[in-house]
């Protein structure tokens, strides 16, 4: 009886303990001289992710192109300051695929995230892979609209507000918004400011909202896009936006 009793007590025991964090590995990328790009080789085990860090200017084209063998292993990327698991990604391979091209629109340390989808991380699995990262351009070849102006002591070329709503069924509320116009007429992103705090970062490619800032707490919402003349009817899970094509293409 004591043997069970001592069992049981240990398996209570093991319930109690957290489970194991994910294990990152840092790695600083530096180019060698007079070269745009690396090619980075390793491998990632169970719950492992491996944290690449670029430092770039804004206006860089930044390229990423993932290869391996097994599917399980994906990447995500992070603008500066912006940290897994707290912030919203820039770009989420598992939507968009292993291959990557993005205008940086912020000078800083970028974040490339690789590391395996949770199934096989669940059952330990390891999976090598090659990751080729490349950035040309630099800081002049930013913007595509140079006499696009900044709003003082910020980075966006316009703030205003638009209709919002954070939660289902709640009526529509104006959120504070500023837009950041990059590579060309209809590209950028728009950041809404809740007004309870936080905020919503929504990216346009070629006049089309394409990707929003995902992170963990939003699982797995679907971004809809409507239009209705010059105006953009955005669903992000129950979160509702109206946004004026003028927001993005600067009138």
């Amino acid at each position: 009886m004591r043997k069970i009793w001592l069992a049981v007590l240990l398996g209570l025991v093991a319930l109690a303990l957290p489970a194991r964090a994910a294990e990152v590995r840092t790695v600083h990328v530096h180019f060698a001289h007079g070269a745009s790009g690396a090619t980075l080789s390793g491998h990632v085990a169970g719950r492992e992710a491996v944290h690449y860090l670029l430092g770039l200017s804004a206006g860089q084209m930044l390229r990423v192109v993932l290869h391996s063998g097994s599917d399980a292993v994906g990447f995500n990327v992070f603008e500066p300051g912006h940290v897994p698991g707290r912030d919203g990604a820039l770009y989420i391979g598992e939507q968009g695929g292993t291959q990557m091209e993005v205008r940086t629109a912020h000078s800083g340390d970028y974040l490339i995230q690789v590391f395996l989808n949770r199934a096989a991380a669940r059952r330990g699995e390891r999976a090598n892979y090659r990751i080729e990262v490349s950035a040309t351009g630099g800081a002049a070849a930013a913007p595509s609209r140079p006499h696009d102006a900044t709003v003082p002591g910020t980075n966006f070329h316009a703030t205003g507000h638009i209709p919002c709503a954070r939660h289902a069924g709640q009526p529509a509320a104006q959120c504070r918004f500023g837009v950041e116009r990059t590579r060309g007429r209809g590209n950028g992103q728009v950041t809404v400011f809740w007004p309870d705090g936080g905020n919503r970062v929504i990216y346009f490619e070629d006049l089309t909202p394409v990707r929003y800032d995902q992170s963990q707490a939003d699982g797995d919402a679907r971004m809809t896009v409507g239009r209705d003349g010059d105006l953009y009817h955005i669903r992000i899970g129950p979160q509702r936006f109206e946004i004026p094509m003028a927001v993005i293409t600067g009138g």
